[in-house]
């Protein structure tokens, strides 16, 4: 999920949790085979649930399914993210459900335990179509329960005129060269800060795993959490070091970032996609020109997160059948690429991204790259309130100096007691 909706997901996790223990599902013996699909054009109504902007955009572009499928009519619900959550778990304790709902990647698995989800039939979807890491977050104890339909990932946005003063023309590609390339932009270039990375509180996981799995960690280790290991301290410990070092800011100003990039003042920063309009928006025009994007650098591996949201059917669908047509017509390429030019919203579906739309933009290839080996958290029902646990840790190590083996100890005991909810 972006950042914008992340405190109300994290906010409302732990309620959804006791909403949906009370109404006695996921006890691990429902039936998880994937039943197929009818043959045939859809019919019927579908009602469907969908967020944000994607809620406000998807009934018209949803028009041209219709036109399609004639004997169907897709009716849209707009739910703010921020009253998403509660909703889909207050419907599922009540049986209430729509046919269908986005799903943010990071409540896959609090939202699957319960049992409301109905499998991905193997007959319309194949998980060789869709980047690996976007499948892998529909995936709960080894069974899909969601189509990717949208993804994000991070990357290194960066001034291309500071970084060749600062002597990496090209960008970063290690971990040695972040460093370097955002230090020289302090000392070199005149920028007041080398980087901005998050520095903890909601989210900043989002930030820093992707450190610590190019560092070699693995969270899921052996089917629980892992976060006390070596490598996961390795990468927080390098992250914490732009703080420490003084190269990034512990207290930069809600909406600060851009205009200071713009002006020079911050050399590069960590994020997403959606990032390319609001610069080109505030910087003007020709300030395109001015940056570019690297992938995240390498340490062991170039990794980074992926997010975005996915699409699910539940086993209460009035029309299961036409809300499992509706989103494999979602995830046809020339759609995927539609949805795209209509919201922004980057392909799930790697074959859209040969689209000249997308092939031929450098700084969107450069995610499209970054998304075939990008990762998401494990899959569990408690991730959100385990990467609450993290973010505060996380804030401790970057504002306060904490030393990042005793904050991954304080995590490993927290999220001990917490479980994984599989």
């Amino acid at each position: 999920m972006r950042h914008r909706r992340l405190a109300a997901a994290a906010t409302a996790a732990a309620l959804t949790l006791s909403v949906i223990s009370a109404c006695g599902r996921g006890s691990g013996s429902e039936d998880t085979t994937a039943k197929a699909v009818s043959g045939g054009k859809a019919t019927g109504d579908i009602t469907v649930w969908a967020m944000g902007t994607e809620g406000e955009k998807l009934a018209a572009f949803a028009k041209q399914f219709t036109a399609e499928n004639p004997g169907a009519k897709v009716n849209v619900t707009a739910v703010p993210w921020d009253a998403a959550h509660q909703k889909i778990a207050s419907a599922i304790a009540a049986k209430q459900t729509p046919d269908v709902s986005m799903i943010g990647t990071t409540d896959q698995g609090e939202f699957a335990k319960t049992g409301a989800l109905d499998p991905t039939p193997a007959d319309l979807f194949k998980k060789a179509d869709f980047f690996p890491g976007a499948w892998d977050t529909t995936v709960v104890d080894g069974t899909s329960f969601a189509v990717p339909w949208y993804v994000e990932t991070r990357g290194i946005y960066y001034r291309k005129d500071l970084a060749a003063k600062a002597g990496y023309p090209g960008g970063p590609k290690t971990w040695d060269d972040l460093k370097a390339m955002a230090k020289a932009m302090q000392t070199k270039a005149g920028a007041r800060w080398g980087i901005n990375l998050q520095p903890g509180k909601t989210g900043s996981w989002q930030s820093v795993l992707p450190f610590a799995w190019s560092a070699g960690a693995d969270i899921a280790a052996g089917g629980k959490y892992s976060f006390d290991t070596p490598e996961m301290v390795a990468g927080l410990k390098y992250y914490q070091s732009f703080f420490t070092e003084k190269i990034a800011p512990t207290d930069l100003a809600q909406g600060a970032l851009e205009p200071a990039f713009v002006k020079g003042q911050i050399g590069a920063f960590m994020s997403g996609p959606w990032h390319v309009g609001i610069l080109n928006d505030q910087g003007g025009p020709g300030f395109k020109d001015k940056y570019s994007v690297a992938p995240m650098p390498v340490g062991k591996s170039s990794t980074s997160f992926i997010g975005g949201s996915n699409f699910a059917v539940f086993k209460n669908a009035q029309n299961r059948d036409a809300a499992w047509k509706f989103l494999a017509w979602l995830s046809q390429p020339q759609i995927q690429v539609k949805w795209y030019r209509t919201v922004a919203d980057l392909p799930a579906v790697q074959s859209a991204w040969n689209d000249p739309a997308l092939a031929t933009d450098p700084v969107l290839q450069v995610f499209g790259a970054q998304l075939k080996s990008a990762k998401a958290p494990p899959a569990y029902p408690t991730w959100n309130q385990v990467s609450a646990t993290f973010d505060t840790e996380v804030e401790k190590v970057c504002v306060a100096g904490e030393d990042p083996a005793a904050a991954m100890k304080t995590v490993q005991n927290q999220v001990s007691s917490i479980g994984t909810g599989s």
